[in-house]
């Protein structure tokens, strides 16, 4: 949290150095439709995210159970953590930065810059990194995801779009199916996994569904919010 804190203490300094303004250009004061957005696309993520095991246990028989070592403290420590690495992605590529390039580039070329780098900045996060292969498809999933959180912003002059997306997403990954960096929360896969043969259809659909329809929905989602 501390790091979050000199992350918004550095942002203030900048933005003002910049154009005297301060961080209302984030767009983090809550009203009702921003927070109205917020419920709506964390909805929306959420259910994508957890799309992609539903299909593996429907098609490939994968199972879950109940961490039996689960407490509210291990669940809250979860999504604490999920959230404080959220805001601290979105500090960095959604935030003052991106307002400054959204000032001098214009909105397109600054979202090409962010949504650049952030992928960029996930082979090391997730450890793809010397893997060709791995890095070109970390970059391209993350990358696009990118495109949409900064269109979420740039849609809204806030972060609100971007943050509840980007939870959405991680929460269920990490902390309800415990497919992260945090080990296991609240479900753990039953092991052994059944041997299942699936076609070729079956299989890139079960790993391309939830982030192509997470992606799509999203943008279709900001697209169509009033200006």
């Amino acid at each position: 949290m501390i790091g979050i804190l000199i992350q918004l203490a550095l942002s203030w300094v900048l933005v003002w150095l910049f154009d005297k303004s301060n961080l209302t250009v984030l767009g983090l004061k809550p009203s009702k439709i921003r927070l109205l957005h917020f419920a709506i696309f964390l909805f929306m993520a959420a259910a994508f995210s957890a799309s992609g095991f539903v299909l593996k246990m429907w098609i490939a028989q994968q199972r879950w159970q109940l961490n039996p070592e689960w407490s509210w403290a291990l669940i809250t420590g979860g999504v604490w953590f999920n959230l404080k690495s959220v805001l601290y992605e979105e500090l960095i590529f959604r935030g003052v930065l991106f307002y400054m390039l959204i000032r001098k580039l214009g909105p397109i070329k600054a979202t090409w810059i962010s949504a650049t780098f952030f992928g960029m900045y996930h082979w090391f996060s997730q450890g793809s990194w010397g893997n060709p292969v791995a890095m070109l498809v970390t970059f391209v999933i993350t990358g696009a995801m990118g495109l949409v959180l900064a269109y979420g912003y740039t849609k809204t002059q806030s972060l609100y779009i971007p943050i509840a997306i980007h939870l959405g997403w991680n929460s269920i990954q990490q902390v309800v199916f415990s497919n992260g960096p945090i080990g296991k929360q609240l479900l753990i896969e039953v092991l052994p996994q059944p041997e299942v043969t699936v076609s070729y259809f079956s299989f890139y659909f079960m790993q391309f569904f939830p982030i192509v329809g997470v992606l799509v929905v999203c943008a279709w989602g900001i697209r169509r919010l009033e200006d």
